[in-house]
């Protein structure tokens, strides 16, 4: 008898996916916490997968009073280890280095930032101190890092928002499609740290409703791992 070749990785993958997806019954709308529970379950990589919850709003980001954009400190973290740069002077460098930042000054941030480098994942800055980041902004932009003061990363208290941003703090806005994309958590913290914080987005998301949208405002949202089936849920 001929033997057969091994499945290929892509194979093996598909019909784990295929196994999973039986387990979930797409004419439902689950809860928020069986919706958590299940999208972990069903999470077929290897590793640790992050859990992903996409909320699809009723709004136009075209217009600026419907681009539904807010900040959130997630209870439980997000698994996701960041790398904080604070640009500020005098004793709010000692203060950032105190709660925790990787990199604090000012001359080293500009001059990393002249070469177009920017070797962090969230930059905050003193308001005093923004003026310089001007001329940065086609760098900084287009890769979310440049300070806002809608997301706690313009500031005068820079310990405190240091330790928010190392506890947990993301950033959320809608895409040009209406839908807000924002990681959970690992799935190794268990359904009930992924589900408070699954929660904290919800409450969130929907008490940054605009106050020109009428009715419906969440017309869905799911929820699911890096390589898993997607579970519908209300919020």
């Amino acid at each position: 008898m001929e033997q057969k070749p091994p499945r290929s990785r892509a194979e093996r993958a598909g019909k784990q996916y295929r196994e999973a997806i039986k387990q979930i019954d797409k004419s439902r709308t689950y809860n928020l916490a069986e919706a958590v529970d299940l999208a972990a379950k069903t999470s077929t990589s290897k590793f640790d997968a992050t859990l992903e919850m996409h909320i699809n709003l009723a709004v136009d980001p075209k217009q600026a009073d419907q681009n539904v954009r807010d900040t959130v400190v997630m209870p439980h973290g997000t698994g996701k280890a960041v790398r904080i740069a604070v640009f500020a002077e005098g004793d709010d460098i000692d203060k950032a280095k105190k709660a925790g930042a990787d990199i604090a000054g000012n001359e080293e941030i500009l001059a990393a930032l002249d070469k177009e480098k920017a070797d962090f994942d969230i930059l905050i800055s003193t308001p005093t101190l923004m003026s310089k980041l001007g001329k940065y902004a086609r760098l900084l932009g287009p890769k979310g890092l440049m300070p806002n003061p809608k997301s706690g990363t313009v500031t005068t208290d820079i310990g405190k928002a240091v330790k928010e941003a190392r506890a947990g703090r993301v950033e959320y806005r809608v895409d040009q499609n209406g839908i807000i994309h924002l990681g959970i958590g690992k799935v190794s913290f268990g359904p009930q740290k992924l589900l408070e914080n699954a929660q904290t987005i919800a409450t969130s998301v929907r008490s940054a409703k605009p106050a020109s949208v009428k009715g419906t405002y969440v017309k869905s949202a799911y929820i699911a791992s890096t390589m898993g089936p997607s579970v519908k849920t209300e919020i």
